[in-house]
């Protein structure tokens, strides 16, 4: 999940408009339309984006956990990115290993017509690999053995 931090330090949280009956919330995150569950309790705060979609952290409200939510955006519109979409969304899935990102939840559509957006909510994590590779710091072996 490489993703292109935007974010300093500071608080960056957005606040949300509730829809669909409260069950989901809105949000406008870098000019785009985030909606996920009401379950990932408002605000979150956007983390980073790559070229596949926007990422943004949450608290699941349920089990009190710090989670990641990356937004594909029409993930469907060609068959290469739905494939793509699919296959790691079915690989991760399966894999369990401490040093592999691991997917919390896919996030239903409030409405099946008009499923058009992938939300896959994954652990949170303190940084990514291309963060890690551009930092200036000298990683050690055992770094790039757990890489």
């Amino acid at each position: 999940m490489s993703m292109e931090s935007s974010c300093g330090s500071g608080d960056h949280s957005i606040k949300g408009v509730p829809t669909h009956g409260g069950r989901y919330v809105l949000y406008n995150v870098y000019g785009n339309h985030f909606e996920v569950s009401r379950k990932y309790a408002p605000p979150i705060r956007p983390v980073g984006r790559g070229a596949y979609g926007i990422v943004c952290a949450a608290l699941n409200s349920e089990t009190r956990e710090e989670v990641a939510i990356k937004k594909i955006g029409n993930a469907f519109d060609n068959r290469i990115d739905a494939k793509r979409t699919l296959r790691e969304i079915k690989l991760l899935r399966h894999m369990d290993h401490e040093n592999v990102i691991a997917i919390k939840d896919i996030i239903r559509p409030p409405q099946r017509e008009n499923f058009n957006d992938v939300y896959i909510v994954y652990e949170l994590m303190d940084t990514d690999l291309r963060q890690i590779i551009r930092s200036d710091q000298q990683l050690t072996d055992d770094h790039c053995r757990n890489v």
